[in-house]
């Protein structure tokens, strides 16, 4: 199965000096087309730093980064943008909605920066709302949908630019357990449908419903093929 994630040797250093803090300390990691991955660790284990640096937000100090086989590590900002933009989707916790545009307008506005022509954008962005159930929420905006209908709002913006990878950060942090469930759900659809997801979380029930977890502990891979059933006992340890 093709890779869509390589990394090789991946360093993050912070500071200077005494102040030096490694956040990633030689990692490699490989992820494949089609997997639904977690990423999970303790506060400080790297696994933030490691989601910003696969996102392409951020560079690593030293090391490879293979996104869908291209390197990208040492891209000039304007191409990283690029790249970032047509290959990648992200939900976070905080949906990052803009208040005066409503649902169609939200999920239209990244196909603006990628050059879609503006008759395609709405239809796409209604094709990717009607995906995630809000076919009757277009004309919406934030402050009149639930967390859980700007949520799918998000995942529908996330998607619709048709990317290789779909990134969430903690996308049910702020969310109650009904609609975190509903969330979830949808994830896995979106998996089940050909995209590939990995997300941050540090919810084990969150993780269990991911195919593969990734441990990380002190800007390290600890487990990166451990079966979401054991998350229990890694929070243990």
């Amino acid at each position: 199965m093709a890779e869509i994630i390589r990394l090789e040797g991946v360093r993050k250093i912070y500071g200077v000096g005494d102040l030096v803090v490694n956040a990633l300390n030689g990692v490699d990691l490989q992820v494949d087309a089609g997997e639904y991955c977690a990423i999970m660790g303790a506060s400080g284990s790297g696994k933030s730093t490691m989601m910003n640096i696969i996102g392409c937000l951020d560079r690593p100090s030293f090391g490879e980064y293979y996104l869908d086989g291209v390197a990208v590590a040492t891209m000039a900002d304007d191409a990283l943008a690029t790249i970032r933009n047509q290959k990648l989707g992200f939900v976070f916790q905080q949906f990052h909605l803009l208040s005066q545009l409503t649902a169609v307008e939200n999920v239209m506005l990244p196909m603006v920066y990628a050059g879609v022509k503006k008759e395609e954008r709405r239809d796409r962005a209604v094709e990717a709302l009607t995906k995630v159930g809000l076919a009757q929420r277009l004309n919406n905006r934030p402050n009149q949908l639930s967390g859980g209908q700007q949520q799918r709002v998000a995942i529908a913006r996330a998607i619709v630019n048709r990317p290789v990878m779909l990134l969430a950060d903690e996308p049910t942090g702020a969310l109650d357990s009904q609609t975190t469930k509903e969330i979830l759900e949808l994830f896995t659809a979106l998996n089940e449908s050909g995209i590939t997801v990995v997300m941050v979380t540090h919810e084990p029930e969150v993780a269990r419903i991911t195919k593969r977890v990734i441990w990380f502990k002190d800007g390290e891979v600890m487990h990166s093929n451990m079966a979401p059933g054991d998350v229990g006992m890694a929070v243990m340890v």
